[in-house]
């Protein structure tokens, strides 16, 4: 029996319509593996993000800590000059009133002394107070800088898994669809070419 020109047309489209839905499977492949590479691509960029953020977190919360400890130093060292004037100052008063020939160690030469010593000394608490508050806040600051990183690495980490899922599930539905594609220009192509066949 001779194959007719109807026949061989026949197998030739069932030829292409497998051609064709190999392709589209291959399509499919194509297509799940870029969703798969920008899930993967998603979540690395994350990383990196989060660990970058931690870093410059960890920078300026040393930089916070560094000002808040030179600013209590500072505070300290206004606390031990008022300290240094006021013995300078009680020095000069002994000095005067014992050039004077008065006894500096009683009457009013005293009472200045005393109240140059208690002024001198609440002015000194409350460069102290100052300066314990400089540590705490920073401190604090410090802190917060480094809680309010953790929360946001956290939450876009959490964002970026959620969009490599979204990635992983659009590269299925694509392999999919393919797939179905795929079987649809088959079994199509098998009908064409059954039918032309079957008239030749």
């Amino acid at each position: 029996m001779a194959i007719t020109q109807g026949q061989m047309y026949g197998v030739a489209g069932l030829i292409s319509a497998y051609g064709q839905s190999e392709a589209l499977k291959a399509q499919g492949i194509q297509n799940q593996t870029a969703y798969l590479l920008q899930a993967r691509d998603s979540l690395a960029i994350a990383g990196v993000r989060a660990e970058m953020d931690t870093l410059y977190s960890s920078i300026q919360a040393g930089r916070t800590l560094k000002k808040a400890e030179i600013e209590a130093q500072n505070y300290t060292i206004a606390g031990n000059t008022l300290l240094k004037n006021m013995r300078a100052s009680n020095a000069a008063i002994r000095a005067r009133m014992a050039a004077s020939g008065v006894a500096y160690g009683e009457g009013s030469a005293a009472a200045v002394q005393r109240e140059n010593v208690a002024a001198t000394m609440r002015d000194v608490g409350i460069a102290d107070l100052n300066a314990l508050t400089a540590r705490v806040l920073g401190f604090e600051d410090a802190a917060a800088m480094f809680q309010s990183t953790e929360m946001q690495n956290t939450l876009n980490l959490f964002a970026a898994e959620r969009q490599a899922g979204q990635y992983t599930q659009a590269g299925t539905a694509a392999r999919q669809q393919a797939g179905l594609l795929a079987g649809f220009t088959l079994a199509e192509g098998a009908i064409k070419g059954a039918q032309t066949i079957m008239k030749a």
